[in-house]
């Protein structure tokens, strides 16, 4: 028997569907469905992808002159189990945040500082460095794990160029962490979809810049339209598309085609601002400015909820916050040293190995000089759920900054 998908609303033969009589799913509460371990929701999944491919086979001497075509994986029934235990982890990882205090939400860690492009406005990767070494990898995502980190997600750099990224992704899983990547998908295919997949990556996100290459980036949605077509067909996990506006990008009304094309294809759209060419963020012009309101009055995401910071970044205004970098985000370089984020990096500077539950708490309670005018959207986001706590008590200024610093700070759009 050739399995292969099909069509839904296409009955099955009636061999398979005996077949498919004598494979009962599992009766399974509420109160099951959250105490699975992660091995057995794995051993759920693959029975789910069995009972997948068992419902849309095609048997050729019965089914030639069916129609056919490939449903998303995320339609089958695998693909929905696996999206509903993500979403039961993420509304545990929100209950664990807003209980405790005490631990990282979420810890972006670079494997590997080179990328395959060259885009004008970063200043986050190079042309020379060696990933990390598998070990050290591992020993830093176990350091993570015992500090309670909730999500860990990959940065770069390029995530994808590591040699050995599936196993890395496995060590996130396995510490209890909801596992994602940041990537310019170039280095998307078919067989690397499906790696991620058996890696068990929850969530990828991919920053698309313009509509055509041009020198301020490669990042474009020529170039990627087909990679995207493959996320929609055989990714298993959430997958976000960042349309950016800002920072010498040509046209800013590519990011609007970026975002139809996004929810067109069943992804999640958000939209970024990115510096300009000297790393410093400027009020956006009337026609930018423009784009990022009709992105961001869209339907929205799961991320888009937490980005009414970015409101005043497009007037140019401060934004009143506590960031909580150094306790409930932390960036890990390369070199395994805990910095506030990617463009605040020296501080503090710690290894990652002697960071302790001290030094979270000392964080959490501390304020940063550069937080007014930052527009670093991943510790804003992850700050939000404890805006309405703990007032901070200290203050430091990362990289030599006077408080009052009129500028605002170099930008990521994570």
């Amino acid at each position: 028997m050739k399995l292969r998908d099909r069509a839904p609303g296409h009955r099955a033969p009636q061999c398979v569907e005996r077949l498919i009589g004598k494979v009962k799913m599992p009766a399974l509460s509420m109160k099951g469905f959250l105490g699975f371990s992660l091995h057995q929701h794995r051993a759920f999944s693959v029975f789910l992808h069995v009972r997948d491919k068992m419902l849309f086979c095609r048997i050729p001497s019965l089914c030639d002159s069916m129609e056919e075509m490939a449903i998303p994986r995320k339609k089958t029934l695998r693909g929905r189990w696996i999206a509903a235990t993500r979403k039961v982890r993420e509304l545990r990882m929100v209950a664990s945040a807003l209980l405790h205090t005490g631990h990282p939400v979420l810890v972006q860690i670079i494997p590997a500082r080179f990328c395959n492009l060259s885009c004008g406005y970063c200043n986050e990767y190079d042309k020379v460095s060696a990933p990390v070494p598998l070990d050290e990898m591992f020993r830093r995502i176990d350091h993570l794990g015992r500090l309670g980190t909730a999500m860990i997600g990959l940065s770069g750099g390029e995530p994808l160029t590591h040699p050995h990224l599936d196993e890395i992704i496995r060590r996130m899983r396995q510490t209890g962490a909801i596992a994602g990547m940041i990537t310019n998908g170039y280095l998307l295919n078919e067989a690397r979809i499906e790696r991620l997949n058996r890696a068990g990556l929850d969530h990828m996100q991919i920053s698309i810049d313009n509509l055509m290459p041009d020198d301020v980036s490669m990042k474009s949605l020529k170039v990627l339209d087909k990679k995207l077509e493959m996320l929609s067909q055989y990714a298993e996990f959430h997958v976000n598309i960042n349309s950016v506006v800002g920072g010498g990008i040509g046209d800013p009304n590519d990011a609007l085609i970026i975002g139809r094309r996004a929810i067109e294809l069943g992804f999640e759209s958000t939209i970024g601002i990115i510096h300009d060419g000297s790393g410093q963020l400027k009020p956006l012009k009337a026609d930018e400015a423009k784009v990022y309101y009709q992105m961001s009055h869209r339907k929205k995401s799961n991320y888009s909820r937490f980005d009414q910071f970015q409101k005043a970044i497009v007037e140019g205004r401060p934004n009143d916050w506590r960031c909580r970098a150094g306790s409930r985000y932390l960036y890990i370089c390369e070199d395994g040293l805990v910095h506030y984020c990617s463009q605040q990096r020296g501080y503090p500077g710690v290894p990652l190995g002697e960071y302790t539950k001290a030094d979270i708490k000392r964080e959490f309670l501390t304020a940063k000089s550069c937080s007014p005018n930052c527009t670093i959207g991943c510790v804003h986001r992850i700050s939000y759920i404890d805006h309405w706590r703990a007032p901070q008590t200290s203050t430091v200024t990362p990289g030599g900054q006077p408080a009052d610093a009129p500028e605002l700070v170099q930008i990521s759009t994570h």
